[in-house]
């Protein structure tokens, strides 16, 4: 049984090198030819950017991935809980993140979004310390700071880098560079982390061992926000002092209902992340629950590798997202060039009924080139932003439907290789929808709302999880699956119907202006 799984990592890992030199090649031939129109920023400070956020995200979501494969089997195993307590202690992280997320927006906005992220390595390594202990009060508290520091990791660390990438004004195509490659690294690290925690736990004998390794990545990870990474903050529009701001809080939620873009993205994280946290919880059981595709399982399933799998998956669905980008600024330098230096000075140049005196100032004619000419210049930037956010569109749309039938597969098919691969297929979307997901918030989100609005978005999204846990996913995990594959597929057509459309010729000053 372990030998399947070590095989189809390397065989994951093989197809995931290919693709990756197949993405460099790419990825570099583009930075060769690329337009001129979204080049903003000098290559420096986008490597000096890229590398800052990707070495702390890499710390502080490899301390996270450590514990994936192995949570459900510290409580339910090594502390003998029941499974319905298990789905409880879920249900309490998920409902604090939910509760929390728009506290800790807020609080990123108003406060920091450096302090933010050192906050959570402080609270996630006391999570990690709480869970040691066979004492279900400690237990619970550690879930509950578990659940506050989840909010805190899947909203902050990623309003930094937009926000941080805004101010050093970066393009679209830098900004989804980064994304691009932090999803990688992110997922590289998770395939590590698998191997890693499936060696901690056989040398100690403890699930719970994979959490001291974490805590100890937490550590750095604080050390290193601190000494690496700058402040940055939303603008104070409110001088209260009250731990929940709730005007600020109204204004968020006034700029999402007024546009229905942001409905979508809304609608999207939450079925999406929202199915991924409910396959979290059930792949474990649902797979040891499967009947073996060949000869009879003879001990218990190799978690750690089988973790790795899924994440060299996740780190496959990186490389493809990056190298749809790739291909995407080929066609797009292809028009460029096909249009011509010159065609792109003919726009700049007034109409001969406009030059109506050849004898006046040539100040005159020269300024009023150079205006033309930056008309135009913005003209191809926002053509280049539309491009850029109607692609992830349609990716966003792609991604959801992919996923749908991957757990459609994986419900209708009971043998255990046959749902291993339908899970892999699964995380490899995974990968390819957080980069997708961070470059539309980080498009079509304003930067003073920016972390309180990617906080609001996880309230209907730990809501979504919390009900669905409460409803007994131990006795119902085919429908819970296929339940969620059912609204994917709802979020793929509404994404297609409404955001593919709406962002099509829409200009980014009106988008960001909505």
């Amino acid at each position: 049984m372990t030998a399947f799984y070590e095989s189809q990592l390397v065989i994951l890992v093989a197809a995931s090198v290919v693709f990756f030199v197949v993405e460099k090649y790419f990825l570099r031939k583009t930075s060769s030819q690329g337009s001129s129109a979204e080049r903003n920023a000098p290559p420096s400070v986008v490597s000096g950017l890229s590398r800052r956020y990707i070495f702390v995200y890499t710390i502080i979501m490899g301390a996270d991935w450590l514990q994936g494969p192995y949570i459900y089997s510290v409580y339910r195993e090594q502390h003998g809980l029941p499974e319905r307590l298990v789905a409880l202690l879920f249900v309490l992280g998920f409902l604090t993140a939910g509760v929390a997320a728009p506290f800790v927006g807020i609080w990123a906005d108003k406060y920091g979004r450096k302090r933010t992220c050192m906050l959570f390595c402080l609270t996630y390594s006391a999570t990690c310390t709480l869970i040691q202990f066979h004492v279900l009060p400690l237990l619970f508290a550690g879930r509950l700071l578990g659940g506050f520091s989840t909010a805190i990791l899947l909203s902050v660390p990623e309003s930094w880098l937009v926000v941080s990438a805004n101010s050093l004004s970066l393009s679209s195509r830098d900004l989804s560079t980064i994304l691009g490659r932090a999803a990688l690294a992110s997922s590289v690290t998770a395939t590590v982390a698998g191997v890693v925690s499936n060696k901690l736990v056989e040398r100690t004998a403890l699930f719970s061992s994979t959490f001291i390794a974490s805590g100890a990545l937490l550590l750095l990870g604080l050390v290193s926000i601190g000494m690496i990474w700058s402040e940055n903050r939303g603008a104070v529009t409110s001088e209260s002092t009250e731990v929940l701001d709730w005007k600020r809080v109204s204004e968020a939620w006034g700029i999402v209902r007024a546009d229905k873009r942001l409905l979508v993205l809304g609608l999207t994280q939450t079925i999406f992340e929202g199915s991924l946290y409910l396959f979290v919880f059930l792949w474990v059981p649902f797979l040891q629950g499967s009947k073996p595709s060949t000869g009879t399982r003879t001990h218990a399933l190799p978690l750690g590798y089988i973790f790795s799998c899924f994440m060299i998956s996740m780190t496959l669905g990186s490389i493809i997202y990056t190298s749809i980008i790739s291909l995407s600024r080929l066609d797009s330098s292809a028009s460029f060039n096909d249009a011509g230096p010159s065609a792109s000075l003919s726009d700049s140049v007034a109409p001969e009924s406009e030059v109506h005196h050849p004898t006046t100032d040539n100040h005159n004619d020269n300024r009023s080139s150079a205006t033309s000419a930056r008309r135009s210049r913005s003209n191809s930037s926002h053509s280049a932003h539309d491009r850029t956010i109607t692609l992830h569109a349609k990716l966003s749309s792609a991604v959801c439907a992919a996923s749908a039938l991957a757990l459609l597969v994986s419900v209708v098919d009971v043998r255990e290789h046959e749902r291993f691969w339908a899970f892999c297929i699964f995380e490899a979307c995974a990968g390819i929808y957080y980069p997708v997901q961070g470059m539309l918030r980080g498009r079509l989100i304003s930067d003073e709302h920016r972390a309180t609005m990617s906080s609001l978005f996880r309230v209907p999204l730990n809501i979504f999880v919390t009900v669905s846990l409460l409803t007994g996913v131990s006795s119902a995990r085919r429908f819970v699956l296929s339940a969620c594959a059912g609204l994917l597929l709802c979020s793929a057509v509404v994404t297609a119907t409404v955001l593919v459309r709406s962002t099509r010729g829409v200009p980014l000053a009106s988008l960001r202006a909505s």
